[in-house]
């Protein structure tokens, strides 16, 4: 696997493994995470696509600007990264608020989506209020009250027992993530509700569940499918982290998705 260098369009960090010649598979993470989330799945996929990881604005090496953010500004900011490399079209796999990201995407830029991936994702995250509290937790107190309960929101119990280096290692990326950053993404996730918008979405979907995911349920996932004309569903025994959690069952997924 051969990956460039981090580079940047309009302060968004990116960087690409795989054939440059082969089709464009775009991976974006979710809420208080980087790009290394994808690393159990880019070997593989970096062996038939050119597989191209995006840090959110007010994520790992991306820029935090100040302002308000929203799920139009995070979708515009992927087609960003596309411009800059020439992309015209790509695959799109989003997880959480990455995949909510997708979704945007399917709904206002379909010409630019061949098949999309949105896992561990509702039209509607979460509330308004639960959203408004969290950003004002942050901006007041900082990332270690939310670092310190995320292993419980991303995992299960069993794989916190397993895995405790990789669950130490993102509740520590989470832990560093900038708070203003976050705060505001937080912001764009209270008001972000695509109910009404993502029957529109035209692209063949997969919808990816995690069974043990108490963010966003597998009825939040039937939701979709059952509302995206060219949708099917795959659960796996995950919570909301299931690329992390269950990692060769959703690289498997994928892949046979996009064959």
């Amino acid at each position: 696997m051969i990956e460039t260098t981090v580079q940047r369009a309009k302060g968004i960090a990116y960087t690409s493994a795989g054939p440059t010649d082969a089709p464009a598979l775009v991976l974006s993470n979710s809420l208080g995470t980087t790009i290394d989330m994808w690393l159990p799945q880019l070997d593989a996929l970096a062996e038939r696509y050119r597989v191209v990881r995006y840090d959110p604005r007010g994520h790992g090496r991306s820029a935090a600007p100040p302002g308000a953010y929203s799920v139009d500004l995070l979708g515009r900011d992927a087609l960003a990264v596309l411009d800059a490399l020439g992309i015209e079209r790509a695959h799109f796999c989003g997880i959480s608020m990455g995949g909510l990201t997708g979704q945007w995407l399917g709904v206002h830029a379909g010409e630019r989506i061949d098949k999309l991936i949105v896992a561990n994702t509702a039209a509607r995250i979460g509330t308004s209020a639960g959203w408004t509290q969290r950003a004002e937790l942050v901006r007041a107190r900082g990332m270690a009250e939310v670092a310190d309960g995320a292993a419980g929101r991303w995992f299960t119990a069993n794989f916190i027992e397993r895995e405790p280096d990789s669950v130490r290692r993102l509740t520590e990326q989470l832990r560093a993530s900038p708070r203003d950053g976050y705060a505001a993404c937080c912001d764009a996730l209270s008001v972000a509700d695509l109910r009404e918008e993502i029957d529109s979405i035209k692209a063949p979907t997969l919808v990816i569940a995690g069974g043990q995911d108490p963010v966003t349920t597998v009825d939040d996932a039937r939701f979709l499918v059952e509302r995206v004309s060219r949708a099917r569903m795959v659960v796996l025994d995950a919570s909301h982290l299931s690329n992390v959690e269950a990692a060769e069952a959703f690289t498997a997924a994928v892949m046979d998705f996009l064959a």
